[in-house]
């Protein structure tokens, strides 16, 4: 791989990109944070399969590779573990490596080296190497695929110390987070819901902070105002809902459809699923008396027990009713003909409502 690069200083390449509100899709909000980081930093790489000429399989690193060259777009042969190992080689050596595994349910070839080496690297050497780099991994359901195309792994991973594991639910937030992702100096485990890749929502496109003075690169000015931050997308009163990724659009629907009759729920994003922000979760439960949280995932061991756990511990004397989950259920993930029985839709969410306010 060749590391020359005639590309200008980093703030002569920020000008050509308007900056401003736009309209995109969640799968282009990505691709623009992507374009942008490419052009900042000659030092960050793309990498996965079919990524290069085809653009990947939701088309989302469509146009990359022509525009800056199959040595920063990198089409990599059908190898997670492979990919991931040469990408940790990649970040000693000073490279940012924004990886895409294919499907959910292809990262399993891949986790011995996410676990063991990417997790722990920067602990094992007391902070003096870091592994920046992101993994981007389209994750859930509602596409009616095959086996192994809609899991919902981020507990496996969220699990794993050392591992930061999010998950937008909309385009302005999959744009800032991918740019937050990118210039961490952590491993960013980055879950798509690529049934939401075509939902269209403002973006404010802006480049990344300037270097402070004396600061060698742009990352060092950069804070994480998405990453690690829950964030209330609809205020309420009686009830928390509390979701991520894919499943924020089904509570809002179903606050929406509880706002009918005269309920009022409020809406938590979690955005980050490890480090979870559980000081804002906790605030708006011990406001509001009643928690309820969604996730595609099995309920059985998911990072809902986690949330409900920990809103028990800190508000047990303000809650009204028990935390409740509504999820995946305890089992393989079904057939297309049937995923939407095992999906949390609007009527189980809102049977969970039900249950919690009738205490």
């Amino acid at each position: 791989m060749t590391t020359t690069s005639t590309q200008p200083a980093i703030e002569a390449q920020v000008a050509p990109f308007p900056t401003g509100t736009t309209t995109l899709p969640l799968a282009k909000a990505i691709t623009l944070a992507m374009r942008q980081a490419l052009a900042e930093d000659p030092k960050v790489l793309v990498m996965g399969e079919d990524v290069g000429r085809l653009g990947g399989v939701f088309r989302v690193t469509d146009g990359l590779q022509a525009e800056f060259g199959e040595d920063r777009v990198v089409d990599t042969p059908l190898a997670e573990s492979g990919i991931v190992g040469t990408a940790i080689g990649l970040a000693m050596r000073g490279y940012r490596s924004v990886l895409e595994i294919q499907f959910d349910g292809f990262i399993f070839p891949a986790f011995d080296q996410i676990t063991t080496q990417l997790a722990k690297m920067r602990y094992r050497t007391s902070g003096r190497v870091s592994l920046p780099i992101v993994i981007r991994v389209p994750y859930g359901g509602g596409i009616g695929a095959v086996e192994h195309h809609s899991e919902s792994p981020e507990a496996l991973f969220a699990h794993t110390a050392g591992l930061r594991v999010v998950s937008p639910s909309n385009p302005a937030d999959a744009y800032r987070m991918l740019r937050e992702a990118i210039a961490s100096p952590d491993p960013v485990l980055f879950l798509e819901p690529k049934g939401r890749y075509w939902d269209k929502g403002p973006v404010e496109v802006a480049p990344l902070a300037l270097p402070a003075a004396g600061a060698p690169t742009a990352y060092d000015a950069i804070g994480h105002e998405t990453l690690d931050r829950a964030v209330v997308v609809r205020p309420g009163t009686d009830l928390t809902l509390v979701a991520y990724g894919p499943s924020v659009h089904v509570a809002l629907a179903a606050a929406a459809a509880a706002a009918e009759e005269g309920r009022s729920l409020e809406v938590v994003d979690l955005r980050t699923i490890s480090p979870i922000d559980f000081p804002t979760v906790v605030e708006s439960a011990r406001r509001t008396g009643r928690c309820v949280v969604v996730h595609e995932a099995p309920v059985f061991h998911g990072a809902g027990a986690e949330v409900a756990a920990r809103v028990t511990e800190e508000c047990f004397f303000s809650l009204e009713a028990p935390v409740l989950r509504v999820g995946g259920f305890h089992t393989p993930y079904p057939v297309a003909k049937i995923e939407h029985d095992y999906l949390p839709g609007l009527d189980r969410v809102l049977d969970a409502v039900d249950r919690s306010l009738a205490f």
